[in-house]
């Protein structure tokens, strides 16, 4: 695949002729040789003067800040003069309230230049860093290659991190390793791909993919909340069936569960991948959305791949608290999706810390500084049901449920069978009625007979979207 030059990256993604340079020019006769010869070398072969050029441009009409990283430039290298623009171009977007978008191919921090430009990462990271603080979205796209310091910096700092296909993407340059160690570096590791599929990054998206994909992130993320098309159901008031069925119910495998309500009940979704740690755990969904024309951020725990061999597991709690965290720092209402037969219960889930990350997301969900709305969607079993409930809002499905253990693990316990969950079921007030009844749950979605996953997956997205307007003053 031929690599794009920083003008056509440009080309490609942004408005035309909205290209407006924020860069000063730059006198490279100040260096000694042979440096000197070298970046004047360079800039004749790359067509920039540096190589990172920044500006601010119209990406569908929307103003943005951009960074570009030029590799023809002495393998996109980062001195102090690229640092500075970096730096400065970081505070002007967020003076201007603007978002950044940032694409980097680069070796790393410029040998010729040591240890002072190799610093100025921290100026960089935190130039980024109160952009963030300030609200404001950073989107960033690895090329290839992207390795060192910027990798290790401004590199792996995005809200939402992409990264073109096959791209060479990691902290250790693979011909240093094989110097050093005198074998060469395990192929498959620093690939984009396997960065992916680690959860490290995203997603993977060809650069004609670009303008679509930030069109898509940035409508979710700056643009004012859409009209809602779909329609709300009077509030369910009658109960149709006990405890117990409502349980068999939930267990049912046609029963529609978060991935319909994004299929049906969302206008635009971009699902984000991982911790950005090394952990992935397809038990957990989070995405961009919105929601009935409602922009937020959604954590939500899937039916479809949990089960007896492959439960919730930590990994999945911090996924959510990613989601989480990136509510807080976008300022967008966060809705939570439950849904799941119990969290991971194994020696590895205890020393993956499953309680702490229990914990951590019911302390972080009970202090969101945005509005926020869960959803008791079906099964709510245990802790990993209870780490996703507390909200400004709570709107249950009719016929989902929340409990401290499945009815049978409770009948286990208390009568040394599962013979008793029914009763145990009713007993321990676990319906969504109950919770309503109680005043845990806000709103019960009802789910009349001969129902179809769309009509019910469009009905609670309006019902949630309804709720997000309420909070946030416009309804």
């Amino acid at each position: 695949m031929s690599r794009l030059t920083a003008r056509e990256l440009i080309d490609l993604v942004l408005d035309p002729d909205s290209w407006e340079s924020w860069d000063e020019p730059v006198d490279h006769t100040v260096h000694p040789e042979p440096y000197r010869t070298d970046l004047l070398a360079a800039a004749e072969r790359a067509g920039t003067d540096e190589s990172v050029i920044t500006g601010r441009a119209l990406m569908r009409g929307r103003p943005v800040a951009v960074l570009v990283n030029e590799f023809k430039f002495l393998a996109g290298s980062i001195g102090q003069v690229a640092a500075e623009r970096i730096v400065r171009a970081v505070r002007r977007a967020t003076a201007e309230g603007i978002p950044v978008l940032a694409t980097t191919a680069s070796g790393g921090t410029r040998m010729q230049e040591g240890t002072p430009a190799f610093v100025r990462m921290v100026d960089i990271s935190r130039a980024l860093m109160d952009h963030k603080a300030a609200g404001l979205p950073y989107l960033i796209y690895l090329r290839h290659p992207t390795t060192g310091g910027v990798f290790a910096s401004w590199g792996s700092l995005g809200h939402i991190t992409i990264a073109e296909p096959g791209a060479l993407i990691g902290f250790l340059g693979p011909k240093v390793y094989e110097l050093l160690n005198g074998a060469p570096f395990p192929p498959g590791i620093q690939t984009s791909d396997n960065l992916a599929n680690r959860g490290i990054i995203d997603a993977v998206v060809m650069p004609e993919e670009l303008p679509f994909m930030v069109d898509t992130a940035l409508s979710i993320l700056i643009d004012p909340p859409g009209e809602s098309s779909r329609e709300r159901r009077p509030a369910a008031t009658e109960r149709r069936h006990d405890a117990w069925d409502s349980v068999l119910l939930t267990r049912t495998p046609d029963r529609p569960g978060v991935r319909e309500v994004l299929r049906w009940g969302t206008d635009e979704i971009i699902r984000l991948q991982g911790t950005e740690r090394g952990e992935r755990d397809a038990a957990m969904i989070v995405a961009l959305a919105r929601i009935d024309g409602e922009p937020c951020i959604v954590i939500g725990q899937d039916r479809t791949t949990q089960s007896r061999i492959k439960p919730m597991g930590p990994a999945a709690l911090r996924e959510a608290r990613r989601g989480m965290k990136l509510a807080n720092e976008l300022g967008l209402p966060l809705v939570s999706f439950i849904d799941t037969p119990g969290a991971e219960l194994s020696p590895d889930a205890e020393q993956g810390a499953i309680a702490g990350e229990i914990a951590r997301c019911i302390s972080s969900m009970s202090t969101m500084r945005v509005p926020s709305v869960s959803v008791l969607l079906g099964q709510g079993c245990g802790g990993g049901a209870l780490a996703l409930l507390p909200a400004s809002r709570t709107i249950a499905a009719e016929n989902s449920w929340l409990s401290p253990l499945p009815p049978e693990g409770a009948s286990a316990i208390v009568f040394g069978d599962v013979d008793h969950a029914a009763q145990l079921a009713t007993e321990q007030r676990i319906s969504a009625f109950d919770l309503y009844e109680s005043g845990a749950v806000h709103h019960l979605v009802p789910e009349p007979e001969g129902d179809d996953p769309e009509a019910f997956a469009r009905a609670l997205a309006a019902e949630v979207a309804h709720h997000l307007r309420e909070l946030r003053g416009r309804a």
